[in-house]
């Protein structure tokens, strides 16, 4: 499932040298990162919002464009999906507790 990921990630790359009246997300790079940003925080809340209501069909559909709008952001950081896959796999085993430890410098 992961090639999607890295799919949608090359078209979104490709878009960056779009005009941003025929690409939506040309037209979010042309608005800038605190556009950007702005709609990820928009798509969490829906996310959050479509969980509280508990309807799995508006759960799937925010969260896809929660996700959709997170790769947005990495293309224009110059990041890719396969930086975060490497880091949730560098992750996988550890306890949460332990992991969230680390980062607070603890042991």
């Amino acid at each position: 499932m992961s090639d999607i990921l890295s799919k949608l990630a090359a078209v979104i790359e490709s878009r960056k040298g779009q005009s941003p009246d025929t690409s939506y997300v040309a037209s979010l790079y042309a608005k800038g990162q605190d556009a950007v940003l702005r709609k990820i925080s928009e798509e969490a809340t829906e996310t959050v919002l479509a969980a509280k209501d508990g309807d799995p069909e508006k759960i799937v559909h925010e969260t896809a464009d929660l996700w959709f709008h997170t790769l947005v952001m990495l293309a224009q950081q110059g990041l890719k999906p396969d930086d975060i896959l490497v880091e949730l796999e560098r992750r996988f085993g550890v306890s949460g507790l332990e992991e969230k430890a680390k980062r607070r410098g603890g042991k």
